[in-house]
């Protein structure tokens, strides 16, 4: 098996999705601004905000992207890679700051409603909502390669909500007269951004904390290598994820010590890590080998 291995081999390339969308997103900003000046409607200038924070987390997301593909050296021997997790948690945190802003100014709102010009904003609405449409379509087939991805989709999903909202709200307004139609939109919203944020924080999180990739059953890991022949004793098992798609995994296998005699230590290490890249999708992987006599100098905080 080859050890030197690439860590940005194979790593999708959206610099251009997120310049595009980032380009689309300042355009409806600008328009919104506009907008919310004309019309005096206090909604456009909110969503006008809204988008502001969206331009600087894509602008994250776009930084990340471009540093995740940048080489591993001897000083950084993953690269940038973990850019991705920390543009993803960057931009999760904004997105929740604007999501409780949102609903305590939704809730100021119901207690004392605007005056708004409903026209303007339904002009100025539909422009958002159709630049939103277009980021959202631009993101939407690489939306699931990674978490950095993922969030610059919420972004632009969170985008696209807030213009339907100030388009239901303006039509509920201009036909009704309830003016407090503006602000149980914007609950609406409120309550979608916060749990979807909270979630991506808490995975951003997860990998920032070492823990475990989900879906990486390290007890059964530790039963199948028990199972190949010679291992005694597996211990220091530990795993842990880079960024999206990069777990890493570190054991130690206690073997026969007449494994360190006859050769047959390079046919295990070939075994275990085929058995680790085929059966649970780990390719990066350290195997320390250790003869079962040198169970007693070993600490007892193995495990």
């Amino acid at each position: 098996m080859g050890h030197d291995h690439d860590h940005t081999a194979g790593l999708a390339d959206h610099r251009g999705r997120l310049a595009v969308v980032l380009a689309i997103t300042v355009t409806v900003l600008v328009v919104e601004v506009i907008g919310a000046v004309v019309s005096g409607s206090l909604a456009l200038l909110a969503d006008a905000a809204h988008m502001l924070t969206d331009v600087a987390g894509l602008t994250l997301g776009l930084l990340a992207a471009a540093l995740a593909r940048r080489p591993p050296t001897s000083r950084r021997t993953w690269g940038y890679r973990r850019a991705e997790i920390l543009g993803a948690a960057a931009q999760a945190a904004l997105l929740l700051a604007v999501g409780v802003y949102i609903l305590v100014e939704a809730v100021q709102r119901l207690l004392s409603p605007p005056e708004v010009a409903t026209t303007a904003m339904v002009v100025f609405g539909v422009v958002g909502l159709v630049g939103n449409l277009v980021g959202l379509a631009v993101l939407n087939g690489a939306r699931g390669d990674d978490m950095n991805m993922r969030a610059a989709f919420l972004e632009v999903a969170n985008d696209a909500l807030g213009s339907v909202a100030v388009l239901v709200a303006a039509v509920v307004i201009a036909t009704t007269g309830w003016l407090r139609a503006d602000a149980v939109a914007s609950l609406v919203i409120g309550a979608l951004i916060v749990p979807r944020t909270i979630r991506l924080l808490r995975e951003t999180a997860h990998v920032l904390l070492e823990s475990t990739p989900l879906g990486l059953d390290l007890d059964a890991v530790r039963a199948r290598l028990l199972t190949i022949d010679h291992v005694h004793e597996v211990h220091d098992l530990h795993a842990s994820q880079v960024a999206t798609g990069l777990p890493v995994l570190t054991v130690h296998a206690v073997v026969d010590d007449s494994c360190f005699h006859d050769g047959h230590l390079a046919r295990m290490l070939d075994e275990i890590q085929q058995c680790l890249s085929d059966e649970f999708d780990v390719e990066h992987s350290t195997i320390q080998f250790e003869a079962e006599s040198h169970g007693a100098h070993e600490h007892d905080t193995h495990a």
